[in-house]
């Protein structure tokens, strides 16, 4: 984390909403020069700040740490865009469609990669009185 960074993309995400220091310092409780002291790179939000600031400006905690912007470029939902991320310590599976900067349990998590099946295995539905069913074609 670099102040500068931070205090950038503050200033970026500010100007973006059409915001003054003094109109983001009375959003979230500080006074205008604390938000000229975070944009300078002179200080660095306290971290129980960064919750409300990153809603003031409609960012995620990680976009306002990193200084990278994640835009979400999706119009319409589209399976090609799916992506599946696995957290690696509890187990979650969390699902986005399109790009998106997903953490849990303290890690930034990356996208699964798609692979292609074998040839040879197809899915053959097994039908019963209730409900159809796939058997397991691993041996």
């Amino acid at each position: 984390m670099d102040n500068r960074v931070t205090g950038g993309t503050i200033r970026f995400l500010r100007n973006k909403k059409g915001l003054t220091q003094k109109q983001l310092a009375d959003l979230i409780n500080v006074s205008d020069k604390t938000v000229s002291k975070w944009e300078t790179g002179k200080g660095f939000p306290d971290v129980s700040m960064i919750k409300p600031l990153s809603a003031a400006l409609s960012a995620s905690a990680i976009e306002l740490l990193n200084g990278e912007s994640v835009a979400n470029k999706n119009v319409s939902a589209n399976v090609l865009r799916s992506r599946f991320y696995v957290c690696p310590v509890c187990g979650n599976v969390i699902y986005s469609v399109g790009e998106a900067v997903i953490s849990c349990c303290g890690i930034t998590l990356s996208p699964l990669k798609a692979i292609a099946p074998p040839k040879t295995s197809q899915l053959k539905p097994k039908e019963s009185k209730t409900s159809f069913s796939f058997p397991s074609t691993t041996k």
